[in-house]
């Protein structure tokens, strides 16, 4: 069986995949996630390195975007852990990627 833990990070992943498949076909999905990460700059917080770090992302290439939020490792997975990008991925799609990553006959990695 595998980790709780384990098996957010790859619900994770895998929501991240499909963000990127969204934004690289409608960049325009951007503009809410860029103001989102200004204003929690502006805020400021203990988040504020990491919507920096999205917001340098967001800003650069798109290629740059995608293959951050698709990578699997360890710098990638802490900004997912503060993801501006909620509310990319609608509730129903959602919840399917959730039931497929947790599928808990699916072996571990």
């Amino acid at each position: 069986m595998r980790e709780p833990h384990r098996i957010a990070e790859e619900r994770s992943l895998a929501l991240h995949r499909r963000v990127a498949e969204l934004v690289r076909a409608e960049p325009s999905l951007l503009g809410p996630v860029r103001a989102r990460l200004r204003e929690a700059i502006a805020a400021g917080g203990r988040s504020t390195p990491y919507s920096r770090a999205w917001l340098a992302l967001v800003d650069g290439p798109m290629d740059a975007l995608v293959e951050r939020l698709v990578a699997d490792d360890d710098e990638a997975r802490a900004l997912r852990q503060s993801t501006p990008f909620a509310g990319l991925v609608g509730p129903r799609e959602r919840w399917a990627i959730w039931r497929e990553v947790y599928d808990p006959d699916k072996a571990a990695p």
